[in-house]
C-alpha cells in the first residue's frame, strides 16, 4: 500500500507540474473565498485548492470516489459515505501550490490557509504568500493558521520532548510525503514575511474572535473551515 501511495503522490505531482502555468478566471459576481492546501477540511461556498489525490478526483464520477477511498488515506478519518459527500458537495481545484495559485490577478476576496504553510520549505511558503497577495482584490484578507513555534519550543523544558519532536519538527506520515513539516514559524517571523510582501495591518488573532470573522461568517452562512490544532494561531493581513 505504501508503494502504491508513493506512486499516486508522484503521479499527482507530475500532473501539478503539467498544469503549473494555468490561470483561471472565476465566473460569477459572488465573493470569492479560497482555501489553500485544504486537504478535506473544506466548507460550502469556498473554492478549495489542493495538490492531493482528493482534489484531483473530486470532479470524477461518484463511483471513482468509492474506488479511491482507501487509497486516499481518508479511511483513517472518514467513513466512505462521508468521504464521497465531501468530494461531491464542495468545489475543488487540483493544483500543486508549489507552482503558485491557479487564478488570475485581483479576483479573490479572502485567502485562507490552515496548517499547510509549515509543509512547504521556507522559500516556497513565501512564494505562496506572494501569490496570495497577487490574487487578492484591494482590501482583501489573507488568513494563515500554523503551529506556533513558541508553543512547540515551550514543550521541551516541560519535559514533553517526544511530543515536541514528533508533533512539530519531525512529523512524518509513512502513507504520504505531504504530511511532513518542512519549516516552522512564530508570529514575528510570519509577520515579517507578510510585511515584506506588502500586506498591511498584520495581526495575531484568536480563533473565531476578530472583526474580520463577522464578515466571513456572514458570507459563508455561519460556516468556516475547522482549525485542527489549538496550538496554531491566526494571522490576518489586509491588502492596501
Amino acid at each position: 500500500m505504501k508503494l502504491l501511495r508513493n506512486i499516486v503522490d508522484s503521479f499527482t505531482q507530475l500532473l501539478g507540474s503539467v498544469k503549473r502555468n494555468r490561470r483561471i478566471r472565476p465566473k460569477g459576481d459572488s465573493p470569492l473565498l479560497v482555501n489553500l492546501g485544504c486537504g478535506l477540511s473544506v466548507c460550502k461556498g469556498w473554492l478549495n485548492i489542493d495538490g492531493s489525490l482528493n482534489a484531483l478526483i473530486a470532479s470524477w464520477p461518484a463511483f471513482m470516489h468509492r474506488l479511491f477511498y482507501r487509497l486516499s488515506g481518508a479511511s483513517q478519518y472518514y467513513s466512505q459515505q462521508e468521504y464521497c459527500d465531501l468530494l461531491q458537495r464542495h468545489r475543488f481545484i487540483h493544483h500543486d501550490l508549489i507552482h503558485g495559485i491557479p487564478l488570475v490577478d485581483g479576483v479573490v476576496d479572502v485567502v485562507y490557509t490552515s496548517h499547510f504553510l509549515e509543509h512547504l520549505y521556507k522559500n516556497d511558503g513565501k512564494r505562496l504568500l506572494q501569490e496570495a497577495y497577487r490574487v487578492l482584490k484591494p482590501g482583501g484578507i489573507v488568513r494563515v493558521c500554523v503551529p506556533d513555534l513558541v508553543y512547540a519550543l515551550a514543550l521541551y523544558p516541560r519535559g514533553e520532548k517526544e511530543k515536541m519532536l514528533l508533533n512539530y519538527f519531525f512529523v512524518e506520515d509513512q502513507g504520504s510525503q505531504y504530511a511532513r513539516h518542512k519549516y516552522m514559524y512564530d508570529f514575528e517571523m510570519l509577520k515579517t514575511i507578510l510585511d515584506e510582501i506588502g500586506f498591511k495591518g498584520v495581526q495575531r488573532c484568536v480563533y473565531r474572535r476578530d472583526k474580520h470573522l463577522i464578515w466571513i461568517v456572514w458570507i459563508t452562512v455561519l460556516r468556516i473551515p475547522y482549525i485542527l490544532r489549538q496550538s496554531g494561531r491566526w494571522l490576518v493581513g489586509n491588502m492596501p
